[in-house]
């Protein structure tokens, strides 16, 4: 009764550390076979029960019979967290029968494990910014643990940092920075260790950001300028520059003003440019007594809250020789119409002019040299009034005009040298109306567009010049009998979008008025908006929900309550409607006849039900039926056409037999049905579509073989009395002749857009444009005529229709009279 010890060194107790590599041997056993098991073993040592379950150990054969337990990794032993030690039930068998089950148990070691540090510094480097100015104390603290929950300490490498890292892992600075001054950033090695001095180091990234705390400082060295007076608008007078210490690592940006009240001069505020603002006169008081003007000059860092510095700067204004005749206005402005006829008076300049000298030799003065651009076109007419008339018309759409509209002209009031300028603008008129691009547009639409998109855009100009600004809208169209306006066009782009949903199957084309105008006058365009079919309505239903009864017996086949449902669709064709039981068909009892391809089907009960056996345990069925408009697809575009989907519900409830008794506990009973799948993949498909497509058309080339046989036979005996073959059939097929049936055009009439005779034939309806030189055909009829020039100048054979008068000889004439090479070989 005692079992056999097969396994040699079991049972006995090993030891294996923590965190153990996979493939660690921990204990080598030998395996002992009965004399009576010359095979070998039946069950090779296998680990049946470990306690607690783990699967971190596994047994490898080391020889014939010597095995070893080794360690998987999967899952790697950890002290702290999983048990300290496992009981591992080994169990052999050889081939007679015997077997042996021993335990080995395997004790865990700890084994000290470097800290871990957690949060972000677990994963990557942690990158601290710090404000400069910012008071020293703590920026932050790093934070890790020890597997044995030993006490950890924190050190600091390298040590020469303004920073300090306590114990407890807090990070602290030890000064105030200066970016101006300090290092931008600093890499700290952060290293934690265990009582043990095993230890983990990551690095905390602090960068110092700059922030505005300095004052900018101007680098302009000069303070008295001098510039002459009369200096025109824009003239420079002086650069000022100036720096900032917080913009060492990057380009200035500071902003100039004028602190003073002076008004003759400005600042760029973005470039520091000092420029005379208006015209100065050194003649005039205050500066008649005091020529210098003092400029504070501001620039600031920041728009608003930065800092500042201020800075005095003097211009003196040096005197010219400007006592020349004064005008009342040294510039003159004048606009006319343009198309002004010649000799029109425009300016009389001695009105405006004056010389105060007061030496009567010195106020005498008269006006020359009148130039300037458009020169040519003016006049003075006298010297002494200084009367400007013009010269000839002007005309803003010529050629040699276009683009001007203001002509700068001069004039000089002699005595010392003054000038006077005189700008003439010429105003333009609107002379022509705005032109479409074309006279009508037309736009293709798919009725799911988004509503906002931009479906098309007109384009209209304006020959005026300068151009007018040409505004675009609708005046007339594109409503519906839900929607006023169903499109919108941009009043300056001219792009035309839909503001609500297009309906094929309500508009199918929408017809608009747009108008382009130029705020005087218009023009229209005909917009014609073709609305295209796209499958966007779902399959809807007669009855979509329905309940009714079922008795129990009900045999297979039964349409269900005489139940069909009628569906239809604004868009597809009821070929295209597949009826899909989606939900609720429990043991596939249900389904619809036809399944596809109309728009009636019927609720046939396909099998019957079974509640004895236990196969059935529903008695209320929720059948939710799917009905999509995609049967007529192939089954490669179905994935990428639009395809809608109808639903109905039907809740069937299944009434029992009086003498049915329903089994609270139904039998278990295992039912295996066998169905016929089609598969797309399966290689014969093809294969034999091909073969019988290949018979078909063999079987197609033969019928025609014969049919054309027995025409060439009979064609040929119609004719025996002259030995001449008479064409009595409609159409005769030889290899020698082939007809060609031409239209007869028998009447003729005018286009009524283009103006031109084109021919028609009256029973056909067929047109042609009528060649000048070809008068109208006769409409008797057709007859064969071999070699008749076709409208491309081709040999062709006519074939004219004997007229219903005529007698049946003439339409029994011998076809060899008419076409010789048309005999039968």
């Amino acid at each position: 009764g005692r079992r056999t010890q097969l396994l040699k060194g079991l049972p006995t107790t090993t030891t294996v550390e923590e965190n153990a590599a996979a493939g660690v041997s921990l204990c080598t056993f030998n395996v002992t076979v009965s004399p009576l098991s010359p095979e070998g073993l039946a069950v090779r040592p296998t680990i049946v029960n470990s306690n607690p379950l783990t699967a971190a150990f596994d047994i490898v054969a080391k020889g014939e019979l010597e095995y070893r337990v080794i360690t998987t990794g999967d899952p790697v032993l950890d002290y702290e967290t999983m048990p300290k030690m496992f009981d591992l039930q080994i169990f052999v068998e050889d081939t007679s029968g015997r077997n042996d089950l021993e335990t080995l148990t395997v004790q865990v070691i700890d084994k000290n494990e470097h800290p871990v540090f957690r949060g972000n510094m677990a994963i990557q480097t942690v990158t601290l910014y710090v404000l400069e100015g910012t008071p020293q104390g703590r920026v932050y603290q790093v934070y890790a643990t020890d597997p044995e929950n030993a006490e950890l300490k924190y050190s600091l490498l390298p040590a020469p940092v303004p920073f300090l890292v306590l114990e407890n892992g807090d990070i602290f600075s030890t000064k105030v920075f200066d970016y101006e001054k300090d290092q931008h950033c600093y890499f700290l090695n952060i290293t934690v260790t265990d009582p043990d001095g095993l230890n983990s180091t990551k690095t905390v990234n602090i960068n110092i950001i700059n922030i505005n705390d300095e004052r900018p400082y101007f680098t302009t060295k000069q303070r008295i300028y001098r510039i002459k007076e009369e200096q025109s608008p824009g003239t420079v007078v002086a650069n000022i520059t100036a720096e900032d210490p917080d913009d060492e690592d990057s380009s200035s940006r500071f902003f100039y003003s004028i602190q003073s009240s002076d008004r003759n001069f400005s600042i760029n505020p973005s470039t520091g440019v000092l420029q005379v603002a208006r015209r100065i006169d050194r003649d005039a008081l205050p500066l008649r007594l005091h020529p210098n003007i003092s400029v504070i000059v501001r620039v600031e860092d920041s728009p608003s809250g930065g800092h500042a510095n201020e800075m005095e700067i003097t211009i003196i204004i040096d005197d010219i020789n400007d006592n020349s005749p004064e005008c009342r206005s040294s510039t003159f402005r004048k606009e006319i119409n343009e198309n002004t006829t010649a000799g029109t008076f425009l300016l009389e300049l001695r009105n405006y002019c004056a010389d105060i000298d007061v030496d009567p030799s010195n106020n005498r003065f008269h006006f020359t040299g009148l130039s300037g651009f458009g020169s040519n076109n003016f006049a003075l007419e006298s010297t002494v009034s200084g009367r400007l008339v013009m010269t000839e018309s002007i005309d803003l759409e010529n050629p040699a005009n276009l683009g001007v509209e203001v002509y700068s002209l001069t004039v000089r009031v002699q005595d010392i040298a003054y000038i006077i300028y005189i700008y003439i603008r010429i105003k333009p008129v609107n002379e022509y109306f705005p032109v479409f691009s074309d006279v009508s547009y037309e736009f293709n639409v798919p009725e799911i567009t988004k509503v906002g998109s931009t479906i098309g855009r007109v384009s209209a100009r304006d020959k005026d010049w300068p151009p007018s600004v040409i505004t675009y809208s609708i005046i007339a169209g594109g409503g519906t009998r839900d929607y006023t306006n169903v499109f919108w066009i941009s009043p300056t782009e001219g792009n035309v979008k839909i503001l609500a949903r297009l309906d094929y199957e309500t508009t199918q084309k929408h017809i608009l008025l747009v108008q382009a105008s130029d705020g005087e006058k218009t023009a229209t365009a005909s917009v014609t908006v073709n609305v295209l079919e796209v499958n966007d309505e779902e399959p809807f239903c007669s009855p979509n929900f329905y309940s009714f009864q079922i008795p129990v017996s009900t045999a297979a086949g039964t349409n269900i309550n005489g139940f069909k449902i009628e569906c239809k669709d604004r868009d597809s064709d009821p070929r295209s409607f597949r009826y899909i039981i989606n939900e609720g068909n429990v043991n596939n009892h249900f389904t619809f006849s036809p399944s596809a391809g109309s728009n009636t089907s019927r609720l046939i009960l396909a099998s019957r039900f079974n509640y004895e056996s236990g196969i059935d345990t529903n008695w209320i069925y929720r059948l939710r039926v799917y009905v999509t408009d995609d049967n007529l697809l192939p089954a490669r575009d179905k994935a990428t056409h639009l395809i809608k989907t109808g639903t109905v519900t039907l809740n069937i409830r299944v009434i029992p037999n009086p003498t049915t008794v329903v089994a609270t506990t139904p039998g278990f009973t295992v039912v295996t049905k066998k169905e016929n799948l089609y598969s797309e993949s399966a290689w014969y498909v093809p294969f034999l579509i091909t073969v019988g497509s290949l018979l078909l058309l063999g079987l197609l080339g033969y019928l025609g073989f014969l049919l054309v046989m027995w025409l060439r036979t009979h064609c040929s005996r119609a004719g025996r009395g002259d030995d001449r073959p008479l064409i009595h059939c409609t159409f005769c097929l030889s290899p020698q002749t082939m007809t060609k049936l031409t239209p007869v055009f028998d009447g003729e009439a005018r286009d009524p857009v283009t103006g031109k005779i084109y021919e028609f034939n009256t029973q056909s309806g067929a047109r042609r444009w009528k060649k000048s030189s070809e008068p109208l055909q006769p409409a008797p009829g057709m007859q064969v005529t071999p070699g008749a020039t076709d409208d491309d100048g081709q040999g062709t054979d006519r074939m004219q229709v004997p007229s219903k008068k005529e007698p049946s000889e003439k339409r029994k004439e011998p076809a060899a009279e008419t076409n010789p090479a048309a005999q039968p070989s």
